[in-house]
């Protein structure tokens, strides 16, 4: 029997795939994966992944990734799972070659039916006997990747893969087309939720149906499941549920039931709350999720923020420096936790300094430049003067630039326009694209925007970040342009109070709900414009997650406000 695992990234589909084929083994079968742990059994066609995901290919068009796609896939099928077929009871794979097809198709825009004629050329006709789609909201995947990323004992500088540069946008439409394919061969594809059930339920209900194909066939066990599918179909809400108050209310009550089945992700969506029900939420968690809370407390000052950065340094002394900015980087407390962590975590205490340029924060570069000089180098971001251009300048001339120096030297020059600048930014071009287009944050010349022109469709998520708070005209032809597919382009908008951008707010109000309230901030949120946008945006999507903390955030905004002038007045 041949079983196919699909899903976006974050779905679950790696953990539960190799989960099953260990259970299914220790029973006694015969089982083989060909990407077990998430590595294909293939040399080949790992390369070829490795191949795809690299930023540098930044060049890399459409058609040539759908083919790299179907080359993987075409390899590791020959290679290891057809001989595997013919010698195991079970064969699973994570990933088949749907994955190609939606992506190219559903994430990239080809033309589906070209697409699928090529796939299936590629296929040669064969299709697994199930394949089981794992279904997640894309905030839930978003929010596990992430954690995923702060719990890893690694203090990797890598890069976005290539894929990811498209924005968050991609994953949605990856979602719907994996949708699609299931609806369209009901006879094949099981689709498990995993957006709110747990990894252990979604695993035994994997084991039997598995369990059933194996002995009656996956027709039974595909009757079965579409049976039990049916009793378990959602109650229509209530008009209570959908009502435009008590946001915070329900977001604090998911963030509760999350918290009993994964705390980490719980933490992360408090990450940047601070006020009533969320700081007893916070200090709870912290114990379960450090790494995770700690890593929230980025720009938070209120006191229980300091509170929980003392509570965790021990615990989570990278997280805890990382947290060290915005308004978190000023100050006396802020100085002498730098102090106490620069020799336990220097890397992220220089990384807490960009954008820092007092006498306190040159010293400890000083101090800490001897053991980690790309990251001291890194922390100069939009200073132009000669002291830093002399570490730029020893950074480069150290040895040859391997990419971890590129991405330093480029997020060095982040908002610098000037000739030095921009011959560093080409130099470094080759070897990381996305930390060089990131680099113009900040820079409006001819130059940049010719940059920002030729490599937004590949790009859009960095370039899109680029634009935030332009209003030049050439921001507003690519905000209108990419704001379909990118959300990102809605957040290029945050604070903006201008035509154009209420206008791109209201007419992507129902494409990125939660993005469009965020851009608004509290000041925005506040007028009355803003306010029929906020209540509108409830009405209609009041069960999207991120909307809800956003909604949350601004109104925990405005009672600290509230009580900060009731204090004054008194």
């Amino acid at each position: 029997m041949f079983i196919v695992f699909e899903g976006i990234d974050g779905s679950g589909k790696t953990t539960l795939s190799n989960r099953l084929a260990r259970t299914l083994a220790g029973s006694g079968l015969r089982v083989e994966h060909v990407r077990e742990e998430g590595r294909y059994a293939s040399r080949i066609a790992q390369s070829l992944r490795e191949l795809g995901r690299d930023a540098r290919n930044l060049a890399l068009v459409p058609q040539a990734e759908l083919l790299l796609l179907a080359a993987r896939e075409a390899q590791l099928f020959e290679e290891v799972t057809r001989p595997a077929l013919a010698r195991a009871d079970v064969v699973i794979a994570d990933r088949f070659f749907y994955t190609a097809e939606v992506l190219a198709a559903c994430g990239r825009g080809l033309d589906g039916g070209r697409v699928r004629q090529l796939v299936q050329a590629a296929a040669g006709g064969v299709q697994p006997d199930l394949v089981f789609l794992v279904d997640v909201d894309p905030h839930i995947a978003r929010a596990r990747r992430r954690v995923s990323k702060i719990v890893s004992k690694s203090a990797s500088t890598a890069g976005p893969s290539r894929k990811n540069l498209a924005g968050a946008g991609l994953q949605r439409r990856l979602r719907e087309g994996y949708l699609a394919l299931a609806a369209e061969d009901p006879s094949r594809w099981m689709v498990l939720g995993n957006s709110d059930g747990s990894l252990d339920e979604i695993g035994e209900e994997l084991v039997a149906w598995t369990r059933i194909a194996a002995h009656l066939g996956a027709d039974a066990a595909i009757r079965a499941f579409a049976a039990t599918a049916s009793a378990k179909a959602p109650r229509p809400r209530s008009a209570a549920t959908q009502g435009l108050g008590n946001a915070a209310t329900r977001f604090l009550r998911w963030v509760d039931s999350r918290a009993a089945t994964e705390p980490a992700v719980a933490a992360h969506f408090l990450g940047g709350l601070a006020g009533p029900g969320v700081d007893e939420r916070r200090l709870a968690l912290a114990r379960h999720a450090p790494e995770v809370t700690a890593e929230g407390l980025a720009g938070l000052t209120d006191p229980v923020s300091w509170e929980l950065r003392e509570t965790l340094t021990a615990v989570a002394p990278r997280h805890v420096a990382r947290s060290l900015r915005g308004q978190a980087s000023r100050g006396e407390l802020a100085a002498r936790f730098r102090e106490r962590l620069a020799p336990v975590v220097p890397s992220a205490v220089a990384d807490s300094l960009t954008h820092s340029f007092d006498d306190a924060s040159w010293r400890l570069r000083e101090l800490l430049y001897d053991a980690v000089p790309a990251n001291v180098v890194a922390s100069l971001a939009r200073c132009d003067d000669e002291r830093a251009w002399s570490w730029r300048d020893a950074l480069r001339g150290s040895s040859t630039p391997t990419p971890d120096i590129w991405n330093a030297l480029c997020d060095s020059v982040e908002g610098l326009d000037g000739e030095r600048a921009w011959k560093l930014r080409r130099e470094a071009f080759a070897e990381c694209p996305v930390a060089a287009l990131a680099s113009l944050q900040g820079v409006f010349s001819d130059a940049a925007w010719e940059w920002r022109e030729r490599w937004a469709a590949k790009a859009p998520r960095i370039v899109m970040r680029t634009l935030q708070g332009s209003v030049d005209p050439r921001a507003w032809a690519l905000r209108a342009a990419l704001a379909p597919l990118c959300k990102e382009a809605i957040d290029s908008l945050s604070g903006l109070d201008v035509e154009p951008a209420w206008a791109l707010r209201h007419s992507m109000a129902d494409r990125w709900p939660s993005t469009v309230v965020k851009s608004l901030g509290e000041t925005l949120a506040s007028t009355s414009r803003g306010r029929d946008l906020l209540d509108r945006q409830l009405a209609r999507h009041g069960d999207d997650l991120s909307l809800l903390k956003h909604v949350t955030s601004l109104s925990l905004a405005t009672a600290a406000t509230m009580t900060d002038t009731a204090t004054a007045a008194s």
